[in-house]
């Protein structure tokens, strides 16, 4: 999919705003090599860098890593396949936010993660995870299903694997998993009842392939609708988000 960088940084803020305390968890120190996967437009890519450690940014999007650069031209960028990728030099940290459950292909990035980290390297990421967005999800396919698009209704876009799930797939892999949660997290959207419909235009668009544009609106606005009794606090829409947050270590 082709990703509108500006709008991401416009009303979609939240998801690396809500990244910066999984750099806690990161802890990045002075002099590490730490490459920072589907790091979007790049203000976390660039948030470790300014904590003193060497640090490279990927993501699939070319859209995205050129907002980055522009963004942030002393940072380094790069257009990479997180499933498929090889390094020159391995790095003591591989960080991601928000990014993994794009990510279909899972067995390839944990080999190509292991792959690229030193012994002793850690994998610290948070992604969706078991029944995030769900409710939004539902609504959707209720709809697609009302309107007659039945293909559209069995697009699969995400991956949010459960904690259980996923710790056992890195360790298959040879990580040894040392923290693990699975945890609620409602997210504001921006623009009041318009947020739905942004989030899923800036995130969902895939669910709307061969509808035409006057069509979307309509399903857009009957999802809003069948959302707001759960996404509408007093005027605040809120997104049903779960989070899966993880530290996984390459052993010795």
């Amino acid at each position: 999919m082709k990703w509108n960088a500006e709008l991401y940084d416009d009303k979609h803020a939240f998801v690396f705003q809500f990244g910066e305390n999984v750099l806690e968890l990161l802890n990045a120190k002075p002099g590490e090599r730490i490459l920072d996967i589907g790091c979007g437009t790049g203000y976390l890519t660039q948030q470790i860098q300014s904590q003193g450690a060497e640090v490279q940014g990927t993501d699939y999007s070319p859209e995205m890593i050129a907002q980055a650069k522009a963004n942030y031209p002393n940072v380094d960028f790069a257009v990479t396949d997180a499933s498929n990728f090889k390094v020159d030099e391995p790095f003591n940290a591989i960080f991601s936010n928000a990014a993994l459950h794009w990510i279909h292909n899972q067995d390839g990035l944990m080999q190509s993660v292991y792959q690229a980290l030193k012994p002793g390297g850690r994998f610290v990421a948070e992604m969706g995870g078991k029944g995030n967005v769900q409710q939004l999800i539902t609504a959707t396919q209720q709809v697609l299903q009302q309107h007659g698009y039945a293909e559209q209704v069995k697009t699969q876009i995400w991956y949010f694997p459960s904690l259980g799930e996923y710790t056992s797939r890195l360790e298959q892999h040879g990580f040894r998993v040392t923290f693990a949660a699975h945890f609620d997290r409602k997210t504001p959207l921006q623009d009041g009842n318009q947020g739905v419909a942004k989030w899923i235009k800036m995130f969902g668009s895939q669910y709307f392939s061969g509808i035409p544009e006057q069509e979307q609106q309509q399903m857009l606005q009957e999802i809003t609708s069948l959302l707001e009794p759960a996404y509408n606090e007093n005027g605040q829409w809120y997104a049903d988000y779960k989070r899966l947050r993880f530290i996984a270590i390459k052993e010795l």
